[in-house]
């Protein structure tokens, strides 16, 4: 039951963090991302819903032989309180309005009442396509996969979409 109570509690303060950043000035620079969709679609057994938050610093962007790259950091629960915690990279690739963006992040992952992924180290691969949207908004759609690549006894990975709302502050 104290996991149920941490995880209440971390998200109740992610999903504040916009609200505290909305007051402070920070130059149109910080994205916050929040998701919603499915966990482990592929799996009838143990297929969820999930809501996430995620942050990343326009600041800290660097433009690379790959492209314009970036941190990104993460939380995200599931019905069956499973949760990830994960902080990583991504590539932005911008085609007029449309932004294509996929992304790599190492995280723990706490299986809660849901699936066992094998491991606490779980590795996420994403990909997302989001719109521009007026008032430094977009809205994306998005797919991951986790997996532990193989460092647990099993490693049955799960297959993840997510729709996307982000506001930059």
């Amino acid at each position: 039951m104290k996991l149920n109570r941490f995880n209440i509690i971390l998200f109740s303060f992610l999903f504040c963090l916009p609200l505290a950043a909305d007051e402070v000035k920070l130059d149109n620079n910080t994205q916050f991302s929040v998701y919603t969709g499915m966990f482990d679609f592929s799996d009838d057994g143990k297929r969820s819903t999930l809501v996430g938050l995620q942050h990343q610093n326009k600041d800290l962007n660097r433009d690379t032989f790959l492209g314009n790259l970036s941190p990104v950091t993460g939380a995200m629960i599931t019905a069956d309180n499973a949760t990830y915690l994960y902080t990583g990279i991504q590539a932005n690739y911008t085609i007029g309005s449309l932004n294509f963006s996929p992304s790599f992040a190492p995280g723990y992952y706490n299986q809660g009442d849901g699936k066992d992924l094998g491991h606490a180290l779980e590795f996420k691969s994403e990909i997302q396509i989001s719109l521009e949207l007026p008032k430094e908004s977009q809205l994306g759609i998005s797919y991951n996969h986790l997996s532990n690549a193989s460092l647990g006894s099993k490693n049955p990975g799960a297959n993840s979409y997510m729709f996307n709302f982000f506001k930059k502050f």
